[in-house]
C-alpha cells in the first residue's frame, strides 16, 4: 500500500520492511546503475543544460498564464466538439467525471495511466457509483490487481518480480502461469482485450494540452492508450492545469528531454496527438462520433503558481528521473518514499496536494545529496523545496525537541562553542582505546543502531585554539584568504585545516581565521530551523568580512555549497542580500582553489606510489568541481577510480543519525566499491564523508585508510 504514516516509529518499520526485500534491492540497484549509463549515452552530443533551461522557461511562462491558456484551449477544443471542464479540487473533478459516466450510462470504464487520476483517487470515486474501472497500462493493471499504488511515476510496478506477477496472473486467470516475461505479457494482453471491446468509457491522462490547437498530446511506450482513446464511445481526458502549453512547437521541445530523462530513450514508441472528438462506431455513439470531455484539475495549482517558494514545481514533466538517481529511493522504493507521487518531486507534491500530515515523515527522509536537482528535466531545485517544506511544517506545527535544542544552541555562537568544549571532556568515558573514537552516541540523540560505524571523538584542541601556532604567513603574500572551518573540521578534524594552511602558506597565501565564524547553518536548514538558520547567515557574513579577502576558503563541500548558493536563496529580499552576494562570490572550495587559482601542478608534489581512490562528495559535484580533485590525485599518487564514485556516501549530516538503517546500507556499499579498487587510501573533500567512511572502515577493521584531500597534498608537497 502507499506510504501514509502516522508516526516516525511506524515509518522506520516500513523502511526496514523494504530493506529486507532482497528482490526490490537488487532490482532498484541494477536499474540505478543502468539508468545512469543509458542516460549519459542518450544525451551524448546534446547541450543538456541548455535544453533543460529552455524547458524550464517554457514551463515557467505557461505556469504564469495557466488561466489564460485554459480559456484559449477551451475555445479551440469546443470548436472541435469537445466538452471542457475546470475542477477546483479533487472532489469536484471526481464529481464531474462520475457525472459524465452516469449521464452516458457508462458502467465499464477503461483507463490509461494518469498520475492526476491517482492524485484525486478517481478509481474509488467511480467505483462508488457502481462503475467497474480497469487499468490498461500493464504496470498499472498489475498494481490495481494487487490493490497498491504506483512505486514509480513511469514504471509503477518496478518493485515486483516476474514470480510475483506470475502468481498474481495465476490467481486472476485461474490457470497456472509460468515465469516467462513475454508469456506473461501475452496473458495480460489476452485478459485486457475484452475490456477494450466492452468498455463504455475510456479515461486517459495527457502530457500536454496545447492551447493554440485545443489538442492533447501523450507520450507512451504501450499501445493501450490509443485503444483507450479510440474504442469506447466516451473519452475523458484528465489533466492538471500545469499541462497547458501554448504551442505545438514548445511541446515538441519538451519531448526532446522527457523520454531521454524518463527511460533513456530518444523517443517513446507512441507520441499521440488528439484534436477533437474522432469517429466512433461503438454502439450508442451519437452520429458516429465519440463524446469527448477534458477535465482540467486545479487542486491548488493556481495557488502554487503564485508562491515563489513552490511555483517551480509546476515545471515537472513527470519523467521520474529524480527517483531514478535518489540513493534513498534506490533502497526503499516508491511505496516508502511517496504517497501518490514518489521520489524527490513526490515529497513536494505530497505536501502541496495532500497535506502536511502525509508529507511529515517523507520530507525527513531526504539525504540532501541533491542528485535530483542535477537530473531534473526542468531544472527544479527540489532539495531547496524539501528544506522549505520542513521549515513550514515546523513553523505551523511546532518544533521537535531535537530541533528546538539545535536551534537554541547554534543561533548563539558562544553557547555553541562552549557546549562543544564541554562535550570534549564529558564524552571521556565513551572513548575507545586510543581516544580517537567513541563507542556510541547517547540513545536519546539517535534514530536507531549506530554500531555500523565508529564515531569520532572531539579533538583535544579545536582548530581555533591552535591556529596562531599553525599559521606561517609569508611576508609578501600573493593572495590573502580567510579560512572558513565549519563545525566538523574546527572541533573534530583540525588536522585537515592544519594541512590546508601548510599548503596555502607554502605557495604564498596569507591565511586569516576570523573567530566570529560559526556553523554554516546547513544542519539547521536540514532540521527545518529557518529562523535560527537566518541568524547564522548573518553571523557568518558579518564575521568573515568578505571585502577584505581575495577568497574565503573552506574544506567542506557541504559548507561551500551552502555558503555559495544556500545563503543567496535564503537572503533574497533581506537587508543582507547585497553583502551575501559579495560573500558568496568569494567562497572557494580548497581543492578548486589550489588547482584553478594557485595553479598547482605535478612539479609541486612528490608522487607517492600508494594506490588511492576518490569519493566525490555530493555537494562538490553539485558545484561542478569534478576534474580538479581527480587531476590532483593523478599528480600525487597511483589513482584508481572506484565504481559509482560520485554516488552519496550515506552521511547527510543529521540524516545518518535519524535514519541509520539507510545510512549503513549506502555507506557500506560505498566503502566496498572503494575497497574493490585495491586502494590503500580513500581520499575525499568533505569531513562528513570522512566521518562516514572512516567510521565504517574502522568498525570493520579494514586496512583501507580515509583521509581528506588537504592531508594528501600536505604530505606529498615538495
Amino acid at each position: 500500500m502507499m506510504a501514509e504514516n502516522s508516526t516516525m516509529k511506524e515509518y522506520h518499520g516500513q523502511i526496514r520492511e523494504a530493506l529486507d526485500d532482497k528482490f526490490l534491492r537488487k532490482t532498484l540497484d541494477k536499474f540505478a546503475v543502468e539508468y545512469k549509463a543509458n542516460r549519459e549515452r542518450i544525451f551524448s552530443g546534446i547541450d543538456v543544460n541548455g535544453l533543460i533551461h529552455e524547458v524550464a522557461d517554457i514551463k515557467d511562462r505557461a505556469g504564469q498564464r495557466m488561466m489564460e491558456l485554459y480559456e484559449q484551449f477551451k475555445t479551440e477544443a469546443e470548436k472541435r466538439g469537445v466538452h471542457v471542464h475546470l475542477a477546483a479540487d479533487a472532489a469536484e473533478a471526481n464529481r464531474i467525471i462520475a457525472g459524465i459516466a452516469t449521464d452516458n450510462n457508462c458502467k465499464k470504464i477503461i483507463k490509461s495511466k494518469s498520475m492526476t487520476a491517482e492524485e484525486i483517487h478517481l478509481n474509488g470515486a467511480l467505483e462508488k457509483t457502481g462503475a467497474r474501472v480497469v487499468e490498461t497500462d500493464l504496470g498499472e493493471w498489475i498494481i490495481q490487481l494487487r490493490h497498491e499504488g504506483p512505486s514509480h511515476m513511469v514504471m509503477p510496478a518496478i518493485h515486483l518480480s516476474r514470480y510475483q506477477v506470475s502468481d498474481l496472473f495465476t490467481e486472476v486467470t485461474r490457470v497456472k502461469q509460468g515465469d516467462d516475461i513475454q508469456r506473461l505479457v501475452k496473458v495480460a494482453r489476452k485478459e485486457l482485450r475484452a475490456e477494450y471491446v466492452q468498455a463504455d468509457m475510456g479515461i486517459s491522462g495527457a502530457n500536454f494540452a496545447v492551447a493554440e490547437a485545443g489538442m492533447i498530446g501523450t507520450v507512451t511506450n504501450e499501445g493501450n492508450l490509443r485503444l483507450v482513446t479510440t474504442l469506447p464511445r466516451v473519452h475523458v481526458v484528465i489533466a492538471g492545469l500545469e499541462k497547458l502549453i501554448p504551442t505545438v512547437a514548445e511541446a515538441l521541445r519538451v519531448i526532446q528531454v522527457l523520454p531521454r530523462n524518463a527511460t533513456a530513450q530518444a523517443i517513446t514508441s507512441y507520441v499521440t496527438w488528439i484534436a477533437g472528438a474522432n469517429e466512433c462506431q461503438a454502439e450508442g455513439a451519437p452520429g458516429g462520433k465519440k463524446e469527448m470531455h477534458i477535465v482540467f484539475v486545479d487542486n491548488g495549482r493556481t495557488k502554487i503558481a503564485k508562491d515563489p517558494s513552490f511555483k517551480d514545481v509546476l515545471r515537472c514533466v513527470r519523467c521520474g528521473a529524480c527517483a531514478n538517481v535518489c540513493p534513498v529511493y534506490r533502497l526503499v522504493g516508491g511505496h516508502k518514499m511517496g504517497y501518490v507521487y514518489v521520489g524527490a518531486v513526490g515529497l513536494a507534491l505530497t505536501y502541496l496536494y495532500h497535506g502536511a500530515d502525509k508529507a511529515r515523515n517523507l520530507v525527513q527522509n531526504c539525504i540532501g545529496c541533491e542528485a535530483c536537482r542535477n537530473v531534473c528535466s526542468a531544472g527544479i531545485d527540489l532539495p531547496r523545496m524539501t528544506r522549505e517544506i520542513r521549515s513550514r511544517i515546523f513553523r505551523d506545527e511546532g518544533n521537535s525537541m531535537a530541533g528546538s535544542l539545535m536551534s537554541m544552541v547554534m543561533r548563539d555562537r558562544s553557547r555553541f562553542h562552549s557546549l562543544l568544549k564541554f562535550a570534549r571532556f564529558s564524552v571521556g568515558p565513551l572513548k575507545t582505546k586510543g581516544g580517537h573514537f567513541i563507542r556510541h552516541l547517547p540513545a536519546i540523540l539517535t534514530g536507531g543502531d549506530q554500531t555500523f560505524r565508529q564515531l569520532p571523538a572531539l579533538a583535544p584542541k579545536a582548530f581555533r585554539e591552535i591556529f596562531d601556532e599553525t599559521v606561517k604567513n609569508p611576508p609578501s603574500p600573493r593572495l590573502r584568504v580567510a579560512l572558513f572551518a565549519g563545525c566538523a573540521q574546527d572541533f573534530i578534524y583540525p588536522e585537515q585545516l592544519v594541512a590546508a594552511v601548510k599548503v596555502l602558506n607554502r605557495h604564498g597565501v596569507a591565511v586569516d581565521f576570523p573567530l566570529g565564524q560559526t556553523c554554516c547553518g546547513l544542519p539547521l536548514e536540514m532540521m527545518g530551523q529557518r529562523p535560527a538558520s537566518l541568524e547564522v547567515c548573518d553571523q557568518n557574513i558579518t564575521s568573515m568580512n568578505a571585502e577584505k579577502y581575495d577568497a574565503i576558503i573552506t574544506l567542506c563541500a557541504s559548507c561551500s555549497s551552502h555558503l555559495k548558493e544556500g545563503y543567496l536563496g535564503l537572503l533574497q529580499g533581506n537587508p543582507l542580500e547585497m553583502r551575501a552576494k559579495t560573500f558568496a562570490s568569494k567562497i572557494r572550495n580548497f581543492t578548486e582553489f589550489v588547482v584553478n587559482e594557485l595553479g598547482l601542478g605535478a612539479d609541486d608534489f612528490v608522487k607517492t606510489n600508494e594506490r588511492v581512490t576518490y569519493h566525490s562528495p555530493c555537494h562538490m559535484r553539485n558545484q561542478g568541481i569534478v576534474k580538479e580533485p581527480r587531476a590532483l590525485l593523478a599528480m600525487t599518487a597511483d589513482y584508481t577510480p572506484a565504481a559509482e564514485d560520485d554516488v552519496c556516501c550515506g552521511f547527510g549530516g543529521t540524516f545518518s543519525v535519524k535514519f541509520p538503517e539507510l545510512a549503513k546500507e549506502i555507506g557500506e556499499k560505498k566503502v566496498a566499491n572503494c575497497e574493490a579498487t585495491g586502494a590503500s587510501v580513500i581520499v575525499t573533500d568533505c569531513p562528513g564523508c570522512v566521518m562516514q567512511m572512516r567510521g565504517i572502515t574502522v568498525a570493520k577493521d579494514s586496512k583501507t585508510r580515509v583521509e581528506h584531500m588537504s592531508e594528501l597534498l600536505a604530505r606529498t608537497m615538495k
